[in-house]
This record gives C-alpha cells, structure tokens and sequence, in this order.
C-alpha cells in the first residue's frame, strides 16, 4: 500500500496517467510489470526527475483483470536501496489481484446501480423543463409542511408567481425560446431561495414557492426580494425586460382550513396582481376572523 486516506469527504481522486508509464504499459499489456531501478529503466526516463526526490528504487504494477477487462492495478513501491520485488513477492501479488477482482468489479456495479437509482429518483420528482420540483413533489411536500405548521401553530406561507405577459414572449421570439426562458427563470429563482423553501413548477409559465415557518412579512420581503432579481436579470435569447405578478397567503393569517386553501388564495392574489397592472406582490384579502372573547 502506497497511501491511505480515512477521511470519507475525499471521493473520486484521479491519477494523471501521464506521469505513471508504468501503469500506463501494465494497463495496455494486461501482464504484471516490474522496474528494478526506476532511476535506471528507460521507461521511466518521462518522469525520472519527477521521482527522483521521492528516492523510489523499485516499482510493482499488478493489473486486476476481470473478464479479459483491466478493472484497476495494484501499485506497490519501494525505496529500500538495493531491493527489488522478488518473483515470489509478484506470484503473491498477482494472487491478491486476482482474488480481488470480483469484490471490486461488485463494488463497481453496486455504485453505478446506486446512481441510477438516485437519477430516476430524481426524475421523478423534478420538472423536465426547467430542472426545478414537479407540481407532484410539491403536494407530498405541502402536506407534511402544513401538518407540521398546525400541529406545533407555526406560521407558512405561500407564493404563487408567473411571468408577465409569456405570450407576448412565444409570439414574437418562438417556443423554443420561451422554453429557455422559462427555464433561466426557475433556476434565477431557484438560485436566489432558501434551502428551506420548496420550490416548483405548477404549470405553464407559472410556479410556486412553499415556505415553511413564514408568516405574511417574511413572504412578502422574500416575493419583493426575488421580484428585484427578474427586473434586473438579462435573460438571454430575447430583448425585452420580464417582470414577475406574485401573489401570497398565509397560515394562520388567512382564512385557510386546508392545504388546498393555501394554494387557492395565493392563485386568487396572483390573478389580482394581474389585474391591477402585474409586476406586483398583492397579498390575499381574506383574513382570518378571531373567535370573540369570553
């Protein structure tokens, strides 16, 4: 063993097979390679004065082999003056090389199982337009978010968005330039909301935010915040300005029952928003009635 790291942080370390010809020769050989004296080999002579400080007298490249397809190499080497790897030290070696092919070759297969399943997971639950949530992991998420908020009575919020006048976009520059629209607008928003927020598509040109532990404040400075964003954010493909119509409702502000309540009167704020002239955050008008006290 050359080296080991325990630290679970470092992944996906690569060698420059340029500086190793050694490896580079077993790898294309498929046949254990030896350098007696790594100064001396005229293989070495690439990285000889690369080597040259690490006193390194003798080097070992074992391939691992599996099905005829090389899946690695042990790599041994020493810097004891005088000392080679013996024959019997290479048998033992290629042995260790051999045993281990199949519990890497596994290994390898269980990984690139594992990151299959995290890509068509999420997949699932993601937009393939814009990249950001479907309206689908929106609802699971909405449901436990809003549970969450009556059972301990912490306040959550909700912002339904779009962008004004996207037609106006598709006549004039196409579809397929307003599907690039729609697209660098999630991801400006995505960008620019808390790790907190859930973040989705609903639908067309519109999206929605859930905001967990807002109340009506707290919503309405973040839809001012993300408005200033789209206002001075160049969007590529097109010349004009866009500007978002934002509207918002609140639990335990608002008259909601329901989850379902909180989606309904944030969509009721945004299509007021619309109608008093858009690029606006209009808040819903129904607020809850307090019981009269005893």
């Amino acid at each position: 063993m050359v080296s080991s790291f325990e630290d679970p942080s470092i992944q996906d370390i690569k060698l420059d097979l340029r500086k190793y010809p050694e490896i580079r020769k077993a790898l294309k050989s498929k046949k254990p390679l030896v350098v007696n004296d790594a100064l001396k080999d005229p293989l070495m002579k690439p990285v000889r004065e690369k080597i040259k400080p690490l006193g390194i007298q003798s080097i070992a490249v074992i391939p691992i082999i599996h099905r005829d397809e090389v899946i690695g190499t042990l790599f041994l080497r020493t810097s004891k003056t005088g000392m080679s790897f013996t024959e019997r030290e290479i048998k033992l070696c290629n042995a260790i090389a051999n045993a281990s092919s199949n519990a890497l070759y596994n290994a390898y297969l269980f990984e690139r199982l594992e990151n299959e399943k995290t890509r068509l997971e999420k997949l699932a639950i993601t937009d393939y337009l814009t990249g950001v949530y479907n309206i689908r992991y929106f609802y699971n998420r909405l449901d436990e978010e809003f549970s969450r908020a009556i059972r301990y009575e912490i306040p959550i919020s909700c912002i339904m968005l779009d962008i004004d006048r996207f037609k106006r976009i598709n006549d004039n520059y196409g579809h397929r330039a307003g599907d690039l629209v729609l697209r660098q607008f999630a991801q400006l928003i995505r960008r620019h909301t808390r790790k907190s927020d859930v973040f989705a598509r609903y639908g067309g040109e519109e999206f929605i935010i859930l905001l967990p532990q807002t109340g009506v404040d707290g919503a309405r400075t973040e839809a001012e915040r993300l408005q200033k964003y789209i206002r001075e954010y160049s969007f590529k493909n097109i010349e004009e300005k866009i500007t978002s119509s934002m509207g918002i409702a609140c639990w335990p502000t608002h008259n909601i029952e329901t989850s379902d309540d909180l989606i309904t009167l944030a969509d009721h704020a945004l299509y007021r928003a619309k109608a008093m002239g858009r690029n606006r955050v209009v808040v819903s008008r129904r607020i809850r009635k307090q019981a009269p006290r005893k």
